[in-house]
């Protein structure tokens, strides 16, 4: 992990598009405002570490899923 130190104002850049800037800092929050392109998407860790976790869950084969592929299967014979 890179640790960077950064001034209300100053930026990095990730890549050729990405730029985060120091926005605030008041007491243990900082505000941070990122600019990248449209097709880029940005989430807060616990919401995207939420959205993989709903994927891995819809992606997991249900005993009714299983039961329709199985009978589709005996249907094709």
């Amino acid at each position: 992990m890179l640790v960077l130190s950064r001034k209300v104002g100053e930026s990095i850049v990730i890549g050729d598009q990405i730029e985060v800037t120091v926005l605030s800092v008041e007491g243990e929050t900082v505000r941070v405002g990122i600019k990248a392109p449209k097709h880029v998407d940005i989430f807060r860790k616990e919401v995207y570490l939420s959205i993989q976790e709903s994927n891995q869950e819809s992606a997991k084969p249900t005993q009714a899923r299983m039961s329709a592929l199985m009978k589709m299967v005996d249907d094709r014979k």
